[in-house]
């Protein structure tokens, strides 16, 4: 119990009640298995003074007491109603069915700043016993519903660990107060529990599709294996997946049949999607429809892996999932031996993409399965793409054609990728069907006029939130006209956007950059026979024509291999050979910027992969100097400049940077945020509206260049990385918080640099 304590201890401080405790006293009405544990709980949290039972048969209170569950029990509430203060909490626990009868018992008998909550699993049923009861929804009622169980029943099932780690979602209405709110949450959370909050009405949809339909096909199952003649057998040698499913026909059934009625109308349309789902999967199975069989079958594999991330709006990957990562960055090591550093994200991104809109199945090797390439898959999936995989990198896409999409079935939730929101806008603008696109926190905050603008020029309807920022939500069936775009700055995803809605406008699309950009996207789509004219910085394709499918070969990223790069530069003693290496004209500015600056850099065993350039990169220590960097690379070196900047703090002398305005809206204000970390570390960084200036202290020499001490990353991946890089030239540890997103594009990123030298800590 010591997570509820130490919850109890960071929420109670200055709240309503004597002492430290959470709530004054806790009333249980229906001391059972739900409210019997969070009876016990908050006794072991020391959440509350008090634990009164409420329970209509004698003998259950006898047993509460005896079990200590609770201080003491009483078979009518009206016998403690009149005791109560405010900061008391009253939580129903009974069958939904009977919620009602429980509030007509409270009703004007209740004491000033009493709050009162539920466990029932309907939350329009509660609301519509409150209405009866009430007129209205009172104030001081917080409807809620704890996701947590048991096969047994009963105050002798009560625990006081259920609730650790398990989500509790609240529904309040608006007439709901806010002061009572925060009471529960509070209790809640002094139990361990994780607190979630929806509207009533959505959370009755999703509870049963997500709880009361597996009830339903479990009580079903099992009551027709019951009438089975080897109905013995059956259960005897059940598998422990027949036993794990039909666990939870195990429950209650008083509260079971009351739940299907209070939300009958919710359950029998997850009932009836089920049911025809369940006719076609047999279709299938009875026509060897091996196809239709492998898209269920990857589809519902993929949707258990990351249903209730996605449900949550969290992440895809684990290190993702986590709610805090820092990274602890010792100083001195140098980098040596030969890495493989995870695939290009931007490519993995346009294989996911035009795979799916090829005909045929496409083979992907080398994939990233990181978070944000990982987000544009899922993205796919949920518009009928059957994805195999990604297993070590590979990736089997069942083509669907250019007009071969489905509608998904709600918002396609991208995380923190700008790239999947801004380039699958221009695809889905040609689409029939309407679509909304979202994304974290960070995300939302971007800009996405950029790409809505070009768009509706083309005929698009696309509508953004607040200041162009997401969600976006984009119209189907709207009639796309070919337009000639001039980016008003470089931006590579501005220009596949166009270019991707060109495909499904009428007439030849170009777009022109003022200067040069990476292009993936024009390679890939050559790759995928799609004929693409570029001239100089004009890149233009007919709409009309279709996609073929092929294999693609995703080279490492060289964004990934320049964190490397650098170390190598900065660190004496090091020697690194960085592996299969894409090396696309439009993406060396790294490399060029770094060769100027005295960096030691090699390339070996060139060769040309599905159309893109690929090299072994050997990096070796050398001195640096700094440099004014040429504006015509910065385009080409765009996401690469925080490892850069540390580069120029180890270098001799000044190195200054112009025209990158575009880091200001990246995953962060690149270059705010770099210049307070370096600042923090002891080094002269001056930012500028579209660059910065860097006094370097390094040159020859081993010494230290940093000093140690505490920076934020901003949840900002390569910030994160960038500073863990800095740590071979410091004096002290580097304390790097937030870096939880590395996983977007680096997943395996702290494992490589510490096999490779480095001295780093994940905690």
């Amino acid at each position: 119990m010591s997570l509820a304590g130490n919850l109890v201890g960071q929420e109670a401080s200055g709240g309503e009640g004597a002492d430290s405790h959470v709530v004054g006293r806790l009333v249980v009405v229906g001391i059972g298995l739900i409210g019997g544990s969070l009876a016990l709980g908050l006794k072991a949290a020391s959440g509350c003074r008090e634990v009164i039972g409420v329970a209509r048969r004698a003998q259950t209170c006898e047993q509460a007491l005896a079990l200590g569950v609770v201080d003491r029990a009483v078979t009518d509430i009206a016998e403690v109603l009149p005791e109560l203060q405010a900061g008391d909490v009253i939580f129903v626990s009974v069958p939904t069915l009977t919620v009602e009868a429980v509030f007509a018992q409270l009703k004007d008998r209740l004491p000033a700043g009493v709050t009162v909550t539920d466990g029932a699993s309907v939350k329009g049923s509660v609301v519509a016993a409150a209405e009866n009861v009430w007129g209205v929804v009172p104030e001081f009622l917080v409807p809620g519903h704890p996701i947590a169980g048991s096969e047994q029943s009963g105050v002798t099932a009560a625990r006081d660990d259920l609730y650790i780690a398990h989500r509790i979602i609240l529904t309040p209405e608006e007439s709901t107060g806010a002061e009572h709110v925060q009471r529960i949450q509070a209790m809640w959370q002094a139990v361990g529990a994780e607190v979630l909050s929806m509207p009533v009405s959505e959370h009755d949809e999703v509870l049963a599709a997500t709880s009361h339909l597996p009830h339903v096909i479990a009580f079903g199952l099992v009551d027709t294996l019951a009438h089975d003649a080897e109905n013995e057998n059956i259960f005897r040698y059940a598998a422990g997946g027949f036993r794990d499913f039909t666990r939870i026909a195990s429950s209650d059934p008083v509260m079971w049949r009351d739940i299907m009625l209070a939300n009958r109308d919710a359950i029998l349309k997850s009932i009836d999607l089920y049911t025809s789902n369940l006719a076609s999967l047999r279709s299938a199975i009875a026509s060897g429809d091996s196809e239709h069989l492998m898209g269920v079958f990857t589809r519902a594999k993929a949707a258990r892996d990351h249903f209730t991330k996605m449900l949550a709006k969290k992440a895809y990957t684990e290190t993702m999932e986590a709610k805090e990562v820092t990274f602890i960055a010792q100083p001195g090591g140098a980098v040596n031996g030969e890495l493989r550093v995870p695939g290009d994200k931007s490519m993995s991104h346009r294989s996911i993409m035009l795979g799916s809109l090829a005909e045929g199945v496409t083979e992907v090797e080398g994939f990233l399965e990181g978070e944000d390439a990982l987000a544009t898959l899922q993205s796919f999936r949920d518009m009928g793409v059957v994805i195999e995989g990604p297993v070590n990198g590979r990736v089997t896409i069942h083509g669907v054609g250019m007009h071969g999409l489905q509608a998904p079935p709600g918002p396609l939730y991208v995380g923190n990728s700008g790239t999947s929101m801004r380039l699958l806008a221009g695809l889905l603008a040609g689409q029939k069907f309407d679509v909304t696109l979202t994304g974290d926190e960070s995300l939302s905050k971007r800009p996405m006029n950029r790409v809505a603008n070009p768009l509706r020029e083309m005929g698009a309807e696309v509508e953004t939130g607040e200041g162009g920022r997401p969600p976006l939500k984009i119209r189907g069936g709207k009639a796309l006209k070919a337009i000639d775009y001039i980016l008003p700055m470089a931006s590579a995803q501005v220009k596949s956007c166009v270019l991707l809605a060109g495909l499904y406008a009428d007439g030849e699309t170009s777009t022109t950059e003022p200067a040069p950009t990476r292009d993936h996207t024009e390679r890939m789509l050559a790759g995928f026979g799609y004929e693409v004219l570029r001239d100089g910085a004009r890149a233009s394709l007919a709409g009309g024509g279709k996609l073929s499918a092929c294999q693609i070969d995703v080279p490492a990223d060289i964004s990934s291999a320049t964190f490397f790069m650098v170390a190598a530069s900065i660190a004496p003693g090091s020697d690194v050979l960085l592996q299969h290496v894409g090396i696309n004209p439009t993406r060396d500015g790294a490399i060029t910027i770094l060769r100027e600056m005295g960096a030691d850099i090699t390339l070996e065993n060139r060769c040309e992969v599905g159309g893109e350039p690929v090299a072994d990169i050997r990096v070796r220590y050398a001195p640096l100097k700094g440099i004014n960097i040429p504006e015509d690379q910065v385009p080409l070196a765009i996401d690469e400049f925080p490892a850069i900047f540390v580069a120029a703090a180890c270098a001799e002398g000044e190195t200054v940077l112009t025209g990158a305005e575009e880091l200001r809206v990246k995953e962060s204000d690149r270059i705010q945020a770099m210049a307070d970390g370096l600042k923090i570390l002891g080094i002269d960084a001056e930012p500028t509206p579209d660059g910065i200036v860097v006094q370097g202290k390094g040159g020859s020499g081993d010494g230290a260049v940093f000093g140690g001490g505490e920076v934020d990353s901003l949840g900002d991946h390569r910030i994160a990385m960038s500073f863990a890089v800095a740590a071979l030239r410091s004096g002290a540890d580097i304390r790097i918080q937030h870096c939880a997103n590395v996983a977007t594009s680096f997943p395996n990123f702290a494992e490589l640099a510490t096999n490779a030298g480095m001295n780093l800590d994940v905690r």
